[in-house]
């Protein structure tokens, strides 16, 4: 058995392999295994970003950090705007869009995963 994180186990066999297409969902639509993997890759880079601001903080002119600090960022903007288009908003307060109807009322949020 396979957890994407709380609300999505998939059934596997002894190798690791899926038995069948079989997915048990609790109460969320959210099985999906590429929604698990695009928010664990979001986490890792806000990580790296914070980290690499700390670092630039005290070492402003670190061109390298500079540049792997801006790439970063723009693979980072561009993983949450294609997660947002497919799942939807994950930050509120006007940081993210959201489609009709209102998304906030989906669950879960990012934050609760």
């Amino acid at each position: 058995m396979v957890h994407y994180g709380r609300l999505c186990t998939v059934l596997t066999n002894r190798d690791g392999e899926k038995d069948g297409d079989e997915m048990t969902s609790v109460n969320q639509p959210h099985c999906d295994p590429q929604f698990y993997e695009m928010l664990e890759k979001l986490q890792a880079l806000d990580f790296v970003l914070v980290e690499l601001n700390l670092y630039l903080d005290t070492h402003p002119d670190d061109l390298a950090a500079i540049q792997q600090f801006n790439q970063l960022t723009q693979e980072r903007t561009q993983l949450a705007n294609h997660f947002q288009q497919l799942y939807g908003p994950l930050q509120n307060f006007g940081r993210s869009f959201s489609k009709y109807p209102w998304e906030w009322t989906k669950v879960p949020w990012p934050w609760q995963v």
